[in-house]
């Protein structure tokens, strides 16, 4: 008798980014820092607000890597952010018209996760769990859930 396998996967098998490689963080951080920034003009955030989304990032190296981003290699922390912030950006303009998806983040919302007040409130005070959550939520949402 033989033991029963797992069958064979018809997908290809994708391996995570090794956030771990600075040759990595070198590929991905000026595409990042790019699109976060493009990111920013869109949701009309302050740099205040966005340095916090970006983990508390001071004035000197947040208007350096605005000026020149392909100068700077992100830590894994910093990517992950930006590619969480992505990702909310990417599923609001899926699920919303540009005008919602671009006033989203800094409308109140009445969602108990929210507490009343604003999604970008709710990210700058939790950081990255909350970046996490309001992802997992947007996905939820496209999905029809």
């Amino acid at each position: 008798m033989s033991t029963p396998t797992y069958p064979e996967t018809r997908y290809a098998l994708v391996r995570p980014v090794n956030l771990a490689s600075k040759d990595e963080r070198a590929r991905l951080s000026a595409s990042a820092l790019k699109g976060f920034f493009r990111l920013t003009k869109r949701w009309k955030l302050r740099d205040a607000d966005a340095k916090h989304l970006l983990g508390g990032v001071t004035n000197g190296p947040y208007y350096e890597m605005k000026r020149h981003p392909h100068d700077r290699v992100l830590d894994p922390d910093t990517l992950l952010r930006i590619s969480y912030l992505l990702g909310i950006f990417k599923a609001l303009n899926s699920l919303h018209g540009q005008r919602l998806a671009d006033e989203w983040v800094s409308l109140r919302n009445s969602n108990r996760i929210f507490g009343g007040g604003t999604p970008l409130g709710y990210m700058i005070q939790g950081g990255l769990p909350a970046m996490s959550t309001v992802r997992r939520l947007l996905d939820a949402r496209q999905a029809g859930l």
